[in-house]
């Protein structure tokens, strides 16, 4: 009984340290989809965002060389992708960005034209900007 108290004692500990530094960084686009081909797109701002990632977005994908607007409205007719995201915050001693998904959708179908991800948890965290760069340039780095 002893050494069964150790070793989960052991493995508690192992568990409490690594799950602190734990990040991930993904990227993919569909097979069909050309991202040299998006010159414009339009990045759907969620409502309740009041951290303006939308707009860091919109900013990192201008540096990319597409034409970008950003809003809450229904995106224009003339857009070849709408861009929508899903961000994640948690407390630890402040708020930071735990997590980032940036979808790349056609604006007819809604089908998924690329997607990336990023996670860092407290003693890997980044911030808001880095955040946005990393998944962006992980869907560009997997482009055509």
């Amino acid at each position: 009984m002893n050494k069964f108290i150790k070793l989960a004692a052991v493995l508690g500990f192992v568990t409490l340290l690594t799950t602190g530094c734990t990040n991930r960084a993904t990227g993919s686009v569909s097979p069909s989809t050309d991202l040299s081909a998006l010159k414009t797109m339009y990045v759907k701002k969620i409502p309740a965002d009041n951290r303006e990632v939308n707009v860091l977005i919109a900013d990192k994908l201008r540096s990319k060389g597409v034409t970008v607007t950003t809003g809450v409205e229904a995106p224009p007719g003339n857009i070849d992708a709408v861009v929508t995201y899903v961000d994640k915050w948690m407390w630890d001693i402040t708020m930071y960005m735990l997590e980032l998904t940036i979808d790349i959708r056609d604006p007819k179908t809604d089908a998924q034209l690329a997607t990336g991800n990023s996670l860092h948890t407290s003693l890997t965290r980044k911030s808001s900007k880095e955040m946005v760069d990393e998944v962006v340039e992980n869907i560009y780095k997997n482009k055509k």
